[in-house]
This record gives C-alpha cells, sequence and structure tokens, in this order.
C-alpha cells in the first residue's frame, strides 16, 4: 500500500482532473481491511464498496471514518445492511431490491446491451422513478481509448436529463476525466489510487 503522502497526491490529482463538481468515490474492492487506515490518513472520505459482506466488515472496523457508497451488484437479500450503512447505491438494477431500500439510489443502465453487464434498459427506467432515484450509472463496454467511452456518457445525460434526474455515476480508472467532460457527478476509481 502506498504512504498516506502519496495517497493524498493521487487523490488530488484525480480530483482536479475530475473538477470541483464531481465526487470522487474511492473503490475499494482490492483494499485490504488492514489497510484502510491509510485512506483515512490521506484524507479520503467517500468509498465504494461491491459487496454486502465486505462493506460490513470495513464498516465494523472503521464506521464513520468514511461515507459509505454500494457500488456492486446489489441483490434483494443484501439490502438490509446497505440500509444500514450507506449513503447510496450506485448500482440499482431490480424493483425487489427497489422495493426494499430506504437509502437513495442511482438506477444502473446497460445502454449496450452487454450480456456480461449488469443493469436495466434505457426504457426500463421510468418503473424505478416511484423509488428515491436520484440519478443513473453506467458501465460503457471495455475500451481501447477513454475517448471511446464519451458517446456512451453522452447518452447517459440525456436519459438523465429527459427524465429530470440529476446525478450521474459514470467513470472509472480509464476514464473518469472524460465522463467528467459529460457531466459526471460521482467518478469511482481504484487503480489509479492504489496500484503502484
Amino acid at each position: 500500500m502506498l504512504s498516506p503522502d502519496e495517497l493524498r497526491a493521487r487523490f488530488e490529482r484525480v480530483q482536479a482532473e475530475a473538477g470541483p463538481n464531481v465526487t470522487v468515490v474511492a473503490a475499494t474492492k482490492y483494499v485490504p481491511l488492514r489497510d484502510l487506515a491509510v485512506l483515512v490518513e490521506a484524507g479520503i472520505t467517500v468509498v465504494g464498496e461491491n459487496r454486502a459482506q465486505d462493506l460490513e466488515a470495513k464498516h465494523a472496523e472503521y464506521g464513520d471514518a468514511f461515507r459509505w457508497h454500494f457500488i456492486g451488484h446489489l441483490q434483494s437479500n443484501k439490502v438490509k445492511v446497505v440500509n444500514r450503512i450507506c449513503e447510496l447505491v450506485h448500482s440499482l438494477d431490480s424493483e425487489s431490491a427497489a422495493r426494499r431500500l430506504e437509502v437513495p439510489a442511482l438506477v444502473q443502465v446497460n445502454l449496450a446491451g452487454e450480456a456480461s453487464k449488469s443493469g436495466v434498459p434505457p426504457e426500463e427506467i421510468p418503473s424505478y422513478l416511484a423509488y428515491d432515484v436520484r440519478g443513473l450509472s453506467t458501465m460503457p463496454p471495455a475500451a481501447a481509448t477513454a475517448e471511446e467511452s464519451r458517446p456512451w456518457f453522452a447518452e447517459l445525460r440525456r436519459l438523465a436529463e429527459q427524465h429530470g434526474l440529476r446525478e450521474l455515476s459514470m467513470g472509472t480508472t480509464q476514464d473518469y476525466a472524460i465522463a467528467a467532460q459529460e457531466g459526471a457527478t460521482y467518478v469511482r476509481v481504484g487503480s489509479v489510487l492504489f496500484r503502484d
């Protein structure tokens, strides 16, 4: 793991590229429990966890040191854990989970219709608007360059505007700067922060 100073410098660089209106969510899927102390020392405040089990374990140890977001596939039977710990879910894609959620969420949209990815097709967005939905999220298809993701981000922004939604979670390590240019309000980054 990097030193707190190195991590802080990396985080500040990402934040500067993303801009002042974007919340940088540190994706901690591959960060072991013992290393979260370095994030605290580096001043990182918002973390995104992929698995409810890891979320519970890390929250038990670090509690209010972070604002917790859930960024992985949300199963209905894990909603109770998320309700207790998280301030936002980035990956809502089932109505059974939506009915149980007590925290705000972003609907994950599978824009390219990829069978390997979670998310709802764009035409299903309206059925989620009865719930506490603040915006949309997406993971674009794998691309050789960040620029190739731009049309997908622009399309998500268009869909959010069409449905009167303000929040957009899009962009990861490889393309967060492009996502920010296209209107992201959240970017989820991991390896750009943690990998040597």
